[in-house]
Order: structure tokens, then sequence, then C-alpha cells
């Protein structure tokens, strides 16, 4: 189709002015008619634009859990074209799950995850690869199964996965987007140990503010204390929007910062958070050398 012919089909909705900024910033790249209307509201926006888009689709990201944080943050990346999305999780859905795992529905119980997962955004968008790792991530694989991929997303619901995800990222130099819900609250936190700030300074790592986990029992589950079903949405969400920041470079960084929300009282804290020169993993004298102290 002429280039002046797919600009008024695809634009036709929009202003004038509008949609002839969406041709210049699509005049140089590739995109195919229904990619250019998929995309047109990213395109449009100065800070992603027709290359940011491109970027996002050549784009690889893994997602620990397919629950409560993995749906919203899977269903939001295929959304916007993340060309790649790994998933783990080695769990069968559950009716229990359905209150606040979008992603799988009620034909979905008994059925692995990851395969519910590909079901579900092979409708959302065909055009983005999934790729179902029906396993748990270990010492002896984690190393392995970060590699292929840009970044990292945890939305796993456990200390022991947290930090493997955290030491096995920070070896891999690898920057992590990390969320964590229970009941009204979450907090949302960006990890990349290997980055300086503007200053200079390292960034901190997970193990920087929580050096080691908790005994169990000491901190609930949400199978044990509950969760709010739309704050997985919420946090989820706000998981996402750091997550295509990184990818793209664009924005604040929230490297160097933890974000606090509190459901009940709906408020929002934002507390720097500064990289620990005692740091068991990335400190100036680390004890952590590998992956060896989370084998089993």
């Amino acid at each position: 189709m002429p280039p002046y012919l797919l600009l008024l089909n695809v634009t036709f909705p929009y202003p004038l002015l509008l949609a002839l900024d969406l041709f210049r910033k699509i005049l140089t790249l590739e995109f195919s008619e229904q990619q250019i209307q998929r995309y047109s509201r990213h395109i449009l926006l100065d800070q992603i634009g027709g290359s940011g888009q491109a970027s996002l689709i050549n784009s690889k990201v893994l997602v620990i859990g397919a629950g409560g944080l993995g749906s919203p943050v899977i269903l939001y990346l295929a959304a916007a074209g993340v060309g790649t999305i790994g998933v783990i999780d080695d769990d069968l859905v559950d009716l229990s799950n359905l209150q606040r795992q979008i992603l799988h529905t009620t034909h979905s119980i008994g059925t692995a995850k990851v395969l519910s997962a590909q079901k579900t955004i092979n409708k959302i968008n065909p055009e983005v690869k999934l790729i179902p790792i029906q396993e748990r991530i270990r010492a002896d694989n984690a190393m392995d199964l970060i590699e292929p991929y840009d970044l990292v997303a945890d939305g796993c619901d456990n200390f022991e996965t947290r930090f493997l995800v955290n030491d096995a990222c920070y070896f891999s130099h690898k920057t992590l987007v990390s969320a964590a819900i229970l009941r009204f609250d979450g907090q949302i936190y960006t990890f990349k140990p290997h980055k300086k700030d503007a200053e200079g300074n390292q960034l901190p790592c997970y193990r920087c503010l929580f050096p080691k986990a908790p005994p169990p029992g000491q901190i609930p589950t949400c199978a044990e204390a509950g969760v709010l079903g739309a704050l997985c949405g919420t946090i989820g969400s706000l998981q996402t929007t750091e997550i295509v920041k990184e990818l793209l470079g664009i924005g604040e960084s929230l490297a160097g910062s933890l974000v606090i929300y509190e459901g009940l009282s709906s408020e929002f804290r934002k507390i720097a958070v500064k990289a620990d020169p005692g740091c068991p993993l990335c400190g100036a004298n680390p004890e952590i050398l590998d992956l060896s102290s989370h084998a089993k």
C-alpha cells in the first residue's frame, strides 16, 4: 500500500497534525500495517516513537511467576509488543488463583500456568513469542535461564526464589524489576547494581535492603494472610511501566529507590535506597561469590 494511503487508513480517527506526526515517526521503519494500528498510541509518544516500539518488538523479558503479579505484567508486556517473553512457573492453575491471576480462566483449571499464559497471550497478540518454562528456577539452572534475556521481572511469592533471582541477576549483570504484595500493600523496586547513578555511585541490589531471608514463618504468604485481588493489578501495572522504561532507557529509573503503596490509605511513598558497602553480595568484601549457597 502506498505510504499516503496507509497514512489515511491508519490515522483516519486522529486529528491531521497527530496523523502527520505518527507518519513521520514510522516513515523510516519497517512496520506492517497491523503493527502501526496496534501500536499507534505508543508511536505517538515522543519518548517511544517508532524506534522505541521497534526496540520493544526486539526485546526479551523473563518473567518469574505467572501468578498474581506475573499476570498483569505478562498481559501488558504482550500488549506493548515485547517480542519475546519467557515465563517460569511450575504450578498448575487452581480455582483459588482466579480471584487475582487474570491471565487464567475457569477453563484453565488444572492446566500448567505457563501453557495457560501462552494460550491467553496468543489471543491478545499473536506476534509475541511466549516461551513457557514449566519448572522452578534453581541454583543449577538460574544462570542459563536468565542469560538469553535483556531484563528479568520477578513476581514470585517466596523469599527463597526472590533471593536466588536477585543473586543470579547480579552475577549475570541483568537488570531486575521486582515487586511484592501482601494483604492491601505492595512494593516495587528496580535493581541494577552493575550500573552507577548520576553521581557515579554504585546502585543497590536487593540484599542491600534485605541482607538475608527472614526465618521461615516469620512473614506470612498471601495464601496465609490473603491479598486484595485488584492490588495485584495495581502493583503489576506499575512494575510493567518500570520494565518498559528500562527496556527503552526513558524517564527516571527506579533504581536506587523503593516505592511503597498502601492500598487502604491510597498512599504512595518513594524512599531513596543506597548501595550497602557491607552487602554480602555486591559490597566491598562480598561473602556470596556464586549461587552455591542456594543449592540443596
